[in-house]
């Protein structure tokens, strides 16, 4: 069992940047493919979150969802065992919690089902 923690989420006015990390409890998060999912206020816990980013395991690959690009970017330290999203230029719809998924999605990286392990969330806020 791998226990996920985030970390780094906070109140940011639009345009600024913060910088989330994702802990694990045990084991190498490096045999994982690692995804970023938000849920927006008012969303419950038994809907899945939105996709925001991914890095694969095998090759560290990342993907995002369109409306990130440019402006976030996912990264892992296997030295630290910890994955990272630097957000930048943050806007008001980024207003969620997000959380770490890890797991083995292949090609479904985007789907939050497909992970085995996930966290329980750190607040973001954005002002306007």
């Amino acid at each position: 069992q791998v226990q996920l923690t985030e970390s780094g989420g906070g109140l940011v006015q639009a345009g600024g940047s913060l910088r989330l990390s994702c802990a694990a409890s045990a084991g190498p998060l490096s045999r994982y493919t690692m995804g970023w999912f938000r849920r927006a206020p008012g969303q419950e816990r038994e809907f899945a979150g939105e996709f925001v980013a991914a890095i694969s395991r095998n090759d560290d690959t990342t993907h995002y969802t369109d409306s990130v690009k440019g402006r976030f970017t996912i990264s892992r330290d296997n030295a630290k065992n910890t994955v990272s999203l630097q957000m930048s230029t943050l806007k008001p719809e980024d207003t969620a919690v997000y959380y770490c998924a890890a797991g083995l999605p292949g090609n479904y990286y985007y789907i939050e089902g497909r992970y085995l392990y996930r966290g329980q969330g750190t607040q973001v806020t954005v002002s306007s």
